[in-house]
């Protein structure tokens, strides 16, 4: 008979349980203050990390933060594992509130909004990715692969941080708002499934024959989606709707998100890719009301997404920024991120038929890299493609562009006339 499994210590059940408070605590409240002063939760909570983190504890109290934090993978994981669930559970619900017709009725000036939006930024991410200093790459990583992958952290917008910032403005209901969304969105997709194909190619090198495998095996996940992942979540669905309670439907949910995302990632992809094909399914079935799902939403929300972003701050040390070199490196990747971004959302929206302003308001909603670029960022320290300088340097393009999208937004769309639809559909969105 096998011997059974020790527990968890009690000195490291004590680390976990404080490493959980405090930040959630930390994040929680630093996420309310950021909201207040007009800025994304997400740049609070980002904060609670790094107050803990590398950058201010250990340099104002090394003793408590070797305690707090000691340098053991196992304790980490821990932390880690939380966070991973409360990402997978975060992507699932965005691909849940992602309108695919929405998309489709826009068409034409949506898809090359998108495409200018993305390939602009992606190939001068690439291209940078060639350019900057050695030391910015960790050892044994192929250049080519950092590049890419610059290339597709560049490339992501981020549709909830851009969703929020368009509801609060009460942009929501604006030709110009739902635009900003449908590109955004086809952006995301894209985005997620780049970063698998490079994600693959992190791992297995890259050779022709493995990109071809890994571009391979994106193409098996898209079409099981629609066979196999299609029927299955329906049927599911349908079976958990005919409870009266919510409980049996979000723990379906739950599931589905899960195993989708150990499907993914059993196939070399990235757990998160699952996580957002099921969850664009399961908002286009028939057989679920996302009203029902609203406690989800909640403790995924407030709960376990400011704990994951909170670790993401535990990772950036802003001491590195001391370098001139990483500091030099982090104005040209804020710089080219922000230019190539706006720029090819522009050039996509005027060869789309739009106005001028039109452009520059795509170019500033689509600017917001917010959590996505976060996500890109952990995914690439976790595989070993980023160093901590370069983590720190995408985690802050992300907190300046999510920033930067409000103002310039809310200037470009003042110059967009209001049309008598808009008024109309105005009132739909903000009765309640």
């Amino acid at each position: 008979m096998a011997e059974p499994v020790a527990p968890i210590s009690a000195h490291g059940m004590l680390l976990f349980l404080l490493q959980l408070g405090l930040l959630l605590g930390l994040a929680f409240a630093l996420g309310r203050l950021a909201i207040r002063l007009k800025m994304p939760a997400v740049v609070g909570e980002l904060t609670a990390g790094v107050l803990i983190g590398p950058s201010v504890l250990a340099h104002l109290a090394p003793g408590l933060s070797a305690w707090l934090l000691p340098h053991d993978a196992t304790q980490l994981n821990l932390l880690d594992a939380v966070g991973q669930l409360g990402v997978l559970l975060l992507v699932g619900i965005t691909g849940m509130h992602m309108d695919l017709k929405l998309v489709r009725r826009k068409g034409g000036p949506a898809a090359w909004t998108s495409a200018g939006g993305l390939l602009v930024p992606l190939g001068l991410g690439v291209g940078l990715g060639f350019v900057l200093p050695a030391s910015l790459i960790p050892a044994g990583t192929d250049r080519a692969v950092f590049a890419l992958f610059l290339g597709v952290a560049m490339g992501v917008s981020a549709i909830p941080v851009i969703a929020k910032t368009l509801l609060e403005m009460r942009l929501l209901h604006r030709d110009i708002g739902q635009l900003i969304v449908s590109a955004a969105a086809v952006d995301d997709i894209v985005g997620w499934l780049l970063l698998s194909v490079v994600s693959a190619l992190a791992v297995t090198g890259l050779v022709a024959g493995q990109v071809a495998f890994s571009i391979a095996g994106l193409l098996v996940v898209l079409l099981l989606t629609v066979v196999a992942g299609r029927p299955l979540v329906n049927a599911s669905l349908r079976l958990a709707s005919r409870s009266s309670e919510q409980g049996p439907g979000i723990a379906t949910v739950v599931v589905l998100l899960l195993l989708a995302a150990a499907g993914t990632h059993a196939m070399g992809m990235e757990p998160v890719l699952g996580t957002l094909l099921c969850g664009i399914l399961i908002g286009s079935s028939k057989h679920v009301d996302l009203a029902r799902l609203a406690p989800l939403r909640t403790i995924v929300l407030a709960v376990l997404t400011p704990i994951y972003f909170a670790t993401a701050g535990l990772r950036m040390d802003l001491t590195a920024l001391r370098d001139p070199a990483v500091l030099g490196s982090a104005l040209l990747v804020l710089v080219v991120a922000v230019l190539g971004k706006f720029a090819g959302a522009y050039l996509g929206a005027r060869v789309g038929g739009l106005s001028h302003w039109e452009g520059l308001a795509l170019g500033s909603g689509l600017n917001a890299r917010g959590v996505i670029q976060v996500i890109v960022a952990i995914v690439g320290l976790r595989l070993g493609v980023l160093t901590t300088a370069t983590y720190t340097i995408i985690v802050l393009v992300a907190i300046v562009t999510s920033l930067m999208a409000p103002p310039t937004l809310r200037r470009a769309v003042g110059r967009i006339a209001v049309t008598e639809q808009e008024r109309v559909r105005e009132k739909g969105f903000h009765v309640q």
